[in-house]
């Protein structure tokens, strides 16, 4: 059962002590987008697993919503792989749109339940490749939050959790509307054998990133399914940007680069700008950069 937003007075987060992971660590950021409470690195209590003003993460061998307990480590082995971050977004009603559009979140669920190998052998993967992922942005992040025994507001590592929580949360809130938002304005262009295209014609004002969706919409909507090319209205002028949708290379837009009204041709040839506008001319464009 998910807790309303707003419903609780949540006072601290309690979450394991030792070695931390990227599913506990999104799961207290999480929540301190909703509730900027104190993080406390160490085993539960009694009293806070008894406690639904506590939310007890990654810890705590339970997982009742109700009661603010958000363990998986007690799950059979079998079992689907959830993660901490898992039971945290399905808290706010956030884990199917995370499992939408967050191509990462189901490859972190296998990693924190399975382990590299095994997850290494689902992705199709050599083990070696699990740690070639890494950067120093998640070991600094992870190295420095475990160090801490408490963190609260002010702390830079509690406020950069904080600004986690709240750029995931935003954007998993956003690409719904996005999503919406493109199934009630975008256009779907058939024009003759494979080419295929997703166009977003322009608005007044801009709804975001023009481009925002369109290919998570590509992939999951079935009217666009098929789609090699998008066309969006360009940030930086009045025409509109031309790419590849999942990099298909029977599109080269350096064939158009000589056009009078294409300002610009990557020499990659994924995509072009131009400063056309009327979609007769934009179709015609495609056209020309289309291989197939």
């Amino acid at each position: 059962m998910a807790v309303l937003l707003g419903s609780m007075n949540i006072k601290a987060i309690v979450t394991h002590p030792g070695g931390a992971h990227k599913d506990d660590f999104l799961a207290c950021s999480v929540v301190l987008h909703f509730h900027q409470v104190p993080i406390f690195r160490r085993e539960p209590t009694a009293e806070d697993l008894a406690d639904p003003s506590v939310f007890v993460i990654d810890v705590g061998g339970e997982h009742d919503a109700e009661k603010g307990n958000f363990d998986h480590h007690q799950f059979p082995r079998d079992y689907v792989p959830t993660c901490a971050l898992s039971l945290i977004l399905r808290n706010f009603d956030l884990y199917e749109a995370g499992r939408k559009f967050c191509d990462w979140l189901e490859t972190a669920e296998w990693f924190d339940t399975r382990g590299a190998v095994k997850t290494a052998k689902w992705l199709g993967v050599d083990r070696g490749a699990m740690a070639k992922l890494n950067s120093p942005i998640d070991i600094t992040l992870l190295r420095r939050f475990a160090q801490h025994t408490e963190l609260e507001p002010g702390n830079v590592i509690w406020e950069m959790m904080r600004m986690v929580g709240e750029d995931l949360v935003n954007f998993l809130t956003s690409a719904n509307e996005r999503i919406e938002y493109l199934h009630e304005n975008a256009q779907v262009w058939e024009l003759g054998g494979e080419l295929k295209a997703l166009f977003v014609p322009r608005t007044d004002p801009m709804q975001g990133e023009p481009s925002a969706g369109m290919g998570k919409y590509i992939e999951t909507e079935a009217r666009a399914q098929g789609c090699v090319a998008m066309i969006y209205p360009d940030r930086r002028g009045e025409g509109y940007g031309l790419t590849r949708y999942n990099d298909d290379l029977r599109l080269e837009f350096t064939n158009v680069a000589e056009c009078e009204d294409v300002h610009f041709a990557h020499n990659a040839g994924f995509i072009a700008k131009t400063s056309a506008t009327k979609e007769d001319r934009l179709k015609e464009l495609l056209t020309l950069a289309w291989k197939g």
